[in-house]
């Protein structure tokens, strides 16, 4: 059991991320002073609104520069501190050399993190921003899991370079954490396995994620027509963030946590957008799976055929027991998350309003 003195500093490396800007709130309200590990401290509008809630708190924020493929360029930011979240990690789905852009520093960031706190004797605890694509790679593959859900003692086993290389990266990455965490003793690995994240965004405008992509998408109108009902788990940022806090605070945590709210797909994500945003062309009628087979990889060149069957009209499946026992999690209804998403995409220009 691992006990974090709030007396000494936390860190957080990819402080202003869009789960990261969340847990970095979640720890100066608890008093902490955060060391926030970002690529350019100098870039103002990427981390004013780290500034900003540190203004508005009684804690302090300390910005480092630092880099996932730079050894040791995390060191002087965890000097000192007991409990260290590794959120920094790449997050994009279209990408041109998946080696470069994904497995690279998504694997070699965390060894760079993770062999830093062997040499910062102050580290108690870590814990690491995974995902659940680091279970599964398609929602078939959740339903195939024994009992027919995800569980923490699942691991992806379907991804590969040429397929869905998102998910091997988040795959290897974990699984070079866990490597390295088994060769000490003296820090503990918490890992929360989150799927799809979406809720507000505290940096609207600069905020990178593939959630935000899809509300857009869902606004202007690209969706209108009909949306593949693919099935996917969510969970909102903001209990996204509260778990990572959780996970570094609760003496007895362990493992794998998977964090997710909501087992949905993007049909019943704009239904809940509906009775509050109906004048926008949110889609209302699911794509039949046959016409997506015959134009989906013509439209988009990530719906492959094999996507397709694996993913369109089948449910997501996972078991979220183990964090509500464990870390005492309670999640906000997928409503709720979808339109404060939605209205602060409005409220800050992101999205036209109407």
């Amino acid at each position: 059991m691992v006990q974090i003195n709030k007396s000494k500093p936390v860190l957080v490396t990819g402080a202003n991320g869009y789960v990261a800007s969340w847990l970095v709130k979640k720890l100066l309200e608890e008093g902490f002073t955060v060391h926030a590990a970002v690529r350019n401290p100098d870039n103002h509008q990427k981390i004013a609104h780290l500034k900003n809630l540190a203004s508005h708190s009684n804690a302090k924020i300390k910005f480092f520069a630092s880099d996932l493929l730079k050894s040791g360029s995390y060191k002087a930011a965890m000097e000192g501190c007991e409990l260290v979240f590794h959120t920094a990690s790449p997050y994009t789905l279209d990408v041109k050399d998946p080696q470069k852009e994904l497995i690279d520093p998504a694997v070699n960031g965390t060894e760079n993190v993770l062999l830093t706190a062997n040499e910062v004797e102050s580290v108690k605890r870590v814990v690491l921003t995974s995902s659940c694509a680091a279970i599964y790679t398609d929602a078939i593959d959740t339903i195939n899991a024994p009992g027919g859900r995800l569980t923490e003692d699942v691991w992806n086993t379907t991804a590969s370079i040429d397929y869905q290389p998102y998910s091997l990266s988040k795959t290897l990455a974990e699984k070079k954490a866990w490597e390295i965490a088994s060769h000490q003793n003296r820090w503990d690995l918490v890992v929360i396995n989150m799927p799809g994240v979406f809720g507000p965004p505290l940096n609207p405008k600069y905020a990178t994620s593939e959630s935000i992509n899809i509300l857009k998408m869902f606004a202007d109108g690209q969706l209108k027509f009909g949306a593949p009902r693919m099935g996917i788990g969510v969970v909102d940022v903001r209990d996204g963030a509260y778990a990572h806090l959780k996970a570094g605070l609760t003496p007895e945590a362990k493992g794998r946590y998977i964090c997710s709210a909501h087992e949905t797909d993007l049909i019943q994500m704009a239904e809940a957008l509906m009775p509050e945003f109906n004048n926008y062309p949110l889609p209302k009628k699911a794509t039949p799976k046959w016409l997506l087979l015959l134009i989906g990889p013509l439209v988009n060149k990530l719906f492959t055929k094999r996507f397709i069957r694996n993913n369109v009209n089948i449910p997501w499946k996972a078991d979220n027991s183990k964090i509500k026992k464990e870390l005492g999690m309670n999640f906000r209804s997928l409503k709720e998350t979808m339109q404060d998403s939605f209205k602060v995409l409005i409220d800050e220009g992101v999205i036209k309003k109407k």
